[in-house]
């Protein structure tokens, strides 16, 4: 299935990190943000990405443009680097569409302006592109696929807790309590939508409110409830914290742990 990943927004609550870098470019590690997204659904199959662009989108296009796997990942160069052996998997060969959908445009925006792009799919998949998670795809994707709703999307617990004021008028706290993550369901970002999703759309809309009303109303909408780890990368805090996961090696993102034994030569022509 084609995976639309909307890339194009500001990013105002993590600008703090660096001035002019598009969210999905932030890195964790040696990979950006998106990186990480793409490789996610790459591992479950799903290769064919359509990306939104629009905050800095010179820079996500010059990233593919110019991208070379070997500079993160572990691989050893020899022949005065004319050959690369990895050490794991050659990196796969997806096919992506780098489309600018405009700077100010919300959500649902982006998605109605590369509908043509998706039009000829019976489902295809959806994300954020600023969270990281360790859902079964598969299993989401098949309960959807058993289902007749038009679209689905993650949910999850939120990541903290936070303490919780009740304030009377006169400014009086009648109590102070710590929220309970048991009773709350957020919206993970990662969706499934059929095509009839766009029969559900209006233009200026934003994707999860009135669309998904109109699914709410018809009985179209599902949520695939997820326990797991889940994770948005909102803040500079929530940044912090993915970072030094990676750091420490746990990345429970990743389907497929790679074994340094299974090393690939790949010929690289030297310019």
């Amino acid at each position: 299935m084609k995976v639309v990943l909307f890339c194009g927004g500001l990013g105002t609550r993590i600008r703090e990190y660096k001035e002019g870098v598009p969210k999905p470019m932030i890195p964790l590690g040696q990979q950006p943000i998106l990186h990480h997204v793409m490789q996610y659904y790459s591992d479950y199959g799903h290769q064919d990405f359509v990306l939104c662009l629009g905050y800095k989108a010179n820079v996500i296009k010059d990233f593919f443009l110019n991208l070379r796997p070997q500079s993160f990942a572990d691989c050893v160069v020899s022949a005065g680097g004319r050959q690369v052996e990895y050490l794991g998997d050659i990196p796969t060969d997806w096919r992506i569409a780098l489309i600018d959908t405009g700077i100010w445009r919300k959500i649902g925006e982006r998605l109605w302006a590369v509908r043509e792009m998706v039009e000829t799919e019976d489902m295809f998949l959806a994300n954020y592109s600023d969270g990281l998670c360790d859902v079964d795809l598969d299993d989401m994707v098949r309960r959807f696929k058993a289902s007749d709703k038009l679209a689905c999307f993650l949910a999850v617990r939120p990541p903290l807790t936070y303490h919780l004021a009740d304030i009377a008028e006169d400014g009086r706290v009648v109590e102070f309590r710590t929220s309970d993550r048991s009773d709350i369901w957020i919206n993970g970002g990662y969706f499934l939508f059929r095509r009839e999703i766009f029969d559900y759309m209006r233009e200026g809309e934003e994707l999860v409110l009135e669309p998904f009303e109109r699914l709410i109303r018809e009985d179209k909408l599902m949520a695939y409830k997820h326990e797991g780890f889940w994770r948005s990368m909102d803040t500079l805090r929530d940044w912090q914290a993915l970072e030094e996961m990676v750091e420490r090696g746990e990345m429970p993102w990743k389907r497929h742990t790679i074994a340094p034994a299974a090393s690939k030569r790949l010929e690289l022509a030297l310019p």
